[in-house]
């Protein structure tokens, strides 16, 4: 199974978006059941879509791009970070050029054996401490 091609034969990064419940989130103080996974690979094997426990189907040398959304249009959502082994792959955050939108992105370093968990930490509205995944997504090589 492969990630999608570019026309240059190229695979294009797997996007993985994080669409967060914030108001449910913050009235309950967890993200457990405000908060929706979804991957681009679908075509590729990937499972769990829609669901805290989404598990995207990767290789070495692929590229993940991890961003996320508010539910609520007017409500403040940002990735504070990835907890992953860092041996299989290493999140760094960057923005958009231009822009102050932020997402996260890191590579695959080596096929990986089953499945590889990882937490999100969420930061949102006016919270000061991240709330982080309960249940969490993985990495599936």
């Amino acid at each position: 199974m492969t990630s999608e091609t570019d026309n240059g034969g190229a695979r294009r990064p797997i996007a993985i978006t994080a669409v967060v419940d914030c108001v449910g989130a913050l009235a309950t103080g967890t993200v457990h059941g405000n908060l929706y996974f979804y991957d681009t690979n679908k075509a590729g094997g990937s499972q769990g879509f829609g669901t805290e426990q989404l598990r995207t189907r990767v290789r070495s040398g692929d590229q993940v791009l991890w961003s996320v959304l508010a539910l609520e249009c007017e409500a403040y959502t940002a990735i504070d970070g990835i907890d992953i082994d860092h041996e299989l792959c290493e999140p760094e955050r960057r923005v958009y050029p231009g822009t102050d939108v932020a997402y996260w992105i890191g590579t695959v370093k080596k096929d990986i054996p089953g499945d590889t968990y990882y937490q999100v930490r969420f930061r949102l509205g006016s919270r000061d401490e991240p709330i982080v995944t309960t249940l969490s997504p993985s990495l599936v090589g």
